[in-house]
């Protein structure tokens, strides 16, 4: 349940991040990156991230919107970090950001 919220967050941020874009994609990518690793990637066609955040930007209390409290990302790492995971970010190089989690491959029971 806890990864679903992070990744509705994730998508959340994303969807604001393309408002008022003329091109809006969202992708949601899952693969296996080692036999006990997955890694989920969610990407937008956004703005991206200025480089003067991008460091501070899993701090509580850092924000790029208007309005916004700096504190979504922030316990999204704390959860995934809680789950064994890792989450960062990358700018993409046609404009946007990825955000990248890992995680433990839960084992595959009863196969």
């Amino acid at each position: 349940m806890q990864i679903q919220q992070v990744l509705i967050n994730l998508m959340r941020n994303a969807l604001e991040a393309m408002q008022g874009g003329r091109r809006r994609e969202l992708t949601v990518a899952a693969r296996r990156v080692a036999p006990d690793w997955t890694e989920i990637a969610v990407s937008d066609t956004g703005p991206g991230i200025a480089e003067a955040v991008a460091d501070r930007l899993f701090q509580p209390f850092v924000t790029t919107k208007d309005g916004g409290m700096g504190v979504g990302l922030s316990i999204c790492r704390t959860i995934v970090e809680a789950h064994g995971g890792r989450l960062w970010v990358e700018r993409n190089a046609a404009g946007g950001a990825t955000f990248r989690l890992t995680l433990p491959t839960a084992p595959e029971e009863g196969l």
